[in-house]
């Protein structure tokens, strides 16, 4: 490809990737301090298990996501997975991705998220439902999950 400003695009694809870089710093920053904070409730509930911490916490809801993130990350997991995978496999995946505690509490609410997300995939033929689990434990059955198979054209 031939321009007329070879110097214009290479700055500004050199500062494309310098607020790339600093974005994915940021977010991980943003992760440790999630984590950090998550950290502090749990040690203020140690001494008291009636503590409202909701006014020490910057975020409104609790494990907050930017939008869209979920559904990427559901969408990238089943894509690459080799096997169906469950909403609760997907939580479980989220969980250690963001390094959150992993309490009962936490798998519920990011399962009810996670769960509404395949809802909202399956209804746009994004992901299809593949049958139960046998093998589920306590929380179980759970339906198997996995990306779509490309529609024909008719």
């Amino acid at each position: 490809m031939d321009t007329d400003r070879p110097n214009t695009v290479a700055g500004l694809v050199a500062k494309h990737t310098e607020l790339t870089v600093l974005r994915d710093r940021y977010r991980a920053e943003i992760r440790k301090l999630t984590v950090d904070i998550d950290h502090l409730d749990a040690a203020i509930r140690l001494f008291d298990s009636a503590a409202d911490t909701s006014p020490l916490k910057e975020y409104v809801t609790k494990h907050k996501a930017q939008k869209g993130t979920v559904k990427r990350f559901v969408l990238n997991r089943l894509r690459e997975s080799s096997e169906l995978l469950t909403s609760r496999q997907l939580t479980e995946m989220w969980v250690a991705e963001r390094g959150l505690s992993p309490d009962e509490a936490t798998y519920s609410t990011l399962r009810k998220r996670i769960g509404a997300c395949i809802k909202s995939c399956a209804v746009r033929g994004l992901v299809e439902e593949r049958g139960f689990t046998t093998d589920h434990g306590e929380y179980g059955p759970y339906k198997l999950w996995t990306i779509a198979r490309a529609r024909l054209p008719m």
